[in-house]
């Protein structure tokens, strides 16, 4: 799944008239981008939800021969945030076990494959792929890679879901392998975000953190980050 339903505001004034992840880098779509980062990783059965201009982003899927089987998910009322987002396309993942999904603004190297293999191998609900690269908000993971909590670095605020002697902080990458058992477990309601889900959920079950510190990764939701990026992506 591609989340590319959100406002952008930080994106502004593009997307005053255009959704984020139409965005161009290098005159190619953030949303292109991935979709061809998924299907090279092997992934070509896509769900992609929208709501800020949907109708363009739903133009643009139409115009292109992608070679995948795209499902849309429209959020028509609100963008529902990462959580709302997810639970509202239940019905096209709940068949998929397990399945990737992925911010349409972020822009990576990372082996899907690898991160798979990680995730296959440890069984846990969900395998959140992290950095130790600098950022204002962070995971907190023990010395299992386990998520413990979550903790705002600019004001030094946490929030631990289950204690531990030693955390280590990672930036989230904004890229999430789920098992489709997590559908179930979606009790909140309308919009809310997957942060919250997972603070709530590592009291029971495993949730573990994939680092990939030293490969690329952009956060394409500023204009000065699309000058980063296209850099790295040509």
């Amino acid at each position: 799944m591609i989340f590319a339903a959100g406002l952008g505001t930080r994106l502004k004034p593009w997307t005053d008239h255009h959704p984020k992840a139409l965005a161009p880098v290098n005159g190619k779509p953030l949303l292109q981008r991935n979709i061809e980062y998924l299907k090279k990783n092997g992934i070509t059965d896509l769900v992609i939800n929208v709501h800020h201009f949907a109708e363009q982003v739903i133009t643009f899927l139409e115009q292109q021969q992608f070679g995948c089987n795209i499902a849309i998910s429209h959020e028509v009322g609100e963008p529902l945030e990462t959580g709302g987002g997810l639970k509202n396309a239940a019905a096209f993942l709940a068949g998929s076990n397990p399945f990737v999904v992925i911010n349409a603004d972020i822009l990576t190297d990372l082996n899907l494959e690898e991160m798979l293999t990680f995730h296959r191998q440890h069984a846990p609900l969900v395998t959140l792929a992290v950095t130790n690269r600098q950022s204002s908000r962070a995971f907190l993971f023990n010395n299992e890679h386990a998520l413990c909590g979550w903790k705002n670095v600019q004001t030094g605020a946490e929030r631990i879901s289950v204690p531990a002697a030693h955390m280590v902080a990672r930036a989230f990458s904004g890229i999430h392998i789920m098992d489709a058992a997590i559908f179930p477990l979606l009790t909140e309601e309308g919009k809310f975000s997957l942060v919250d889900v997972y603070l709530r959920l590592a009291k029971e079950y495993r949730i573990l953190g994939y680092d990939h510190s030293g490969g690329v990764l952009i956060d394409v939701g500023k204009p000065e980050s699309i000058a980063v990026a296209e850099q790295y992506f040509h």
